[in-house]
């Protein structure tokens, strides 16, 4: 599919790009992409979480009061889970959220995002770029040229390019990747998507293994 190559003023360079058909124009999988978004929030959870059972709370070892004639219900430790400062019973203990999936799956996945993102024309080709210093005002003014100011935009890059990542550091709707770092949960949490040139060929390599 031939896609119109824009310069960062969102004008059309008079140069067009192919995009394989294999990448970018195939039947969505709707399980793969479910299963590569599910691994990849999975992956994004510390499993740090953990609470103080009965034996590992500090406390005096004492029978509370005597077994019988009280007319209450028996009670043998202050760390008893029923009482105000007693260990948590059954509570969240650390673990491990990671997820395995296969490689095939996982390509299969970015495939069909692209895919559908290309169907609702939300992917915009645009050539190289960079700037001599960060700025967030310089990569703020190619996204107002491009139209993606108010929009959650993916920039994909085909070489890190340190300057153009920290431009874009500040901004909460902006993410910048390099093409090798892309997610299937980022290509479609974005509104837009923005290829670079450069980006295109490893893009393609990478799912056509």
């Amino acid at each position: 599919m031939k896609v119109a190559v824009l310069d960062i003023k969102g004008k059309e360079t008079g140069r067009k790009v192919d995009l394989s058909d294999a990448v970018y124009a195939i039947e969505p999988n709707n399980h793969a992409i479910y299963l590569d978004v599910k691994q990849y929030l999975a992956h994004q959870r510390q499993g740090t979480h953990k609470a103080k059972e009965r034996a590992e709370i500090v406390g005096s070892t004492r029978k509370i009061k005597k077994q019988k004639g009280t007319g209450t219900a028996r009670a043998g430790s202050i760390k008893s889970p029923i009482f105000r400062g007693g260990g948590r019973i059954f509570g969240p203990r650390p673990k491990d959220y990671k997820q395995k999936l296969n490689k095939n799956v996982k390509r299969l996945a970015r495939k069909s995002a692209f895919s559908l993102k290309l169907k609702e024309k939300a992917i915009l080709v645009v050539e190289d770029f960079s700037f001599d210093t960060p700025k967030t005002k310089d990569f703020m003014q190619v996204l107002k040229s491009l139209g993606l100011e108010n929009k959650k935009s993916l920039i994909v890059l085909g070489d890190s390019n340190n300057s153009v990542y920290l431009s874009s550091r500040n901004l909460k709707r902006s993410d910048v990747v390099s093409n090798s770092e892309l997610s299937t949960y980022q290509i479609l949490n974005a509104n837009n998507i923005v290829l670079l040139e450069g980006s295109l060929e490893g893009i393609e390599s990478n799912l056509n293994k």
